[in-house]
């Protein structure tokens, strides 16, 4: 089941799954103009260049958010494809990537996989098990 929401602009726009994200906040750090959690919709695509734009949100570790073109290149899958598992953390997938489990069939650049099980979102991490701390460890 998707959560994901689409947000509007003029030359792209711009989904965000929030049941995925992790709060990495590559896009708040790299684009907070576009990217602003005070301001509703917290999300506005116009408010940076479509190329800018994508390569912020390719920096989205968990694929919750994604472009969308309106014409033009699309975000490219890494290749070869990268897996890196975080100790005591999520595999993290970067590449062309399709992903199946119960409920879910997806063809994803990005993902954050759960690597405990203890997911309440399967297959995609969601902070619940072993993973808590991820990305932000408690020092």
């Amino acid at each position: 089941m998707t959560t994901r929401k689409r947000y509007r602009g003029e030359a792209l726009d711009v989904s965000f799954d929030g049941a995925r994200c992790r709060h990495a906040a590559e896009c708040l750090r790299g684009l907070p103009a576009v990217f602003d959690v005070g301001r509703r919709p917290w999300i506005d695509p116009d408010r940076a260049g479509p190329d800018e734009l994508m390569r912020v949100v390719a920096r989205c570790p968990t694929g919750a958010l994604r472009t969308h073109p309106k014409s033009g290149p699309v975000e490219e899958p890494a290749v070869p494809t990268e897996v890196t598992a975080i100790p005591s953390g999520p595999l993290l997938l970067r590449g062309d990537l399709h992903v199946q489990a119960a409920g879910v069939d997806e063809h994803e650049t990005r993902a954050t996989l759960c690597s405990c099980g203890s997911t309440g979102n399967g297959p995609y991490c969601d902070g619940s098990g072993t993973c808590a701390d991820w990305p932000h460890p408690h020092a």
